[in-house]
């Protein structure tokens, strides 16, 4: 198994002397940030289907003003 250094100035870091890859050793911050992800990959499915049910709700207005313009006779 590798060593593993510390990094200057930052107790969260480790530098492995094998490959030189930093390592986060914080989980609290590693499982934060993986939260995040899901929060905003959620968020971006969450916005497609209100713009999906937008889109639809204006296909269903437009259907209905030519309903009622046909109704009452209008262009």
């Amino acid at each position: 198994m590798a060593k593993k250094i510390k990094v200057e100035n930052n107790p969260s870091l480790e530098r492995d002397t094998a490959t030189t890859a930093i390592i986060n050793t914080n989980t609290d911050a590693y499982t934060a940030r993986r939260e995040q992800i899901i929060a905003d990959k959620n968020k971006q499915i969450l916005d497609a289907q209100q713009s999906a049910d937008i889109d639809n709700l204006k296909k269903d207005v437009t259907e209905i003003k030519k309903m009622l313009q046909k109704l009452i006779g209008g262009k």
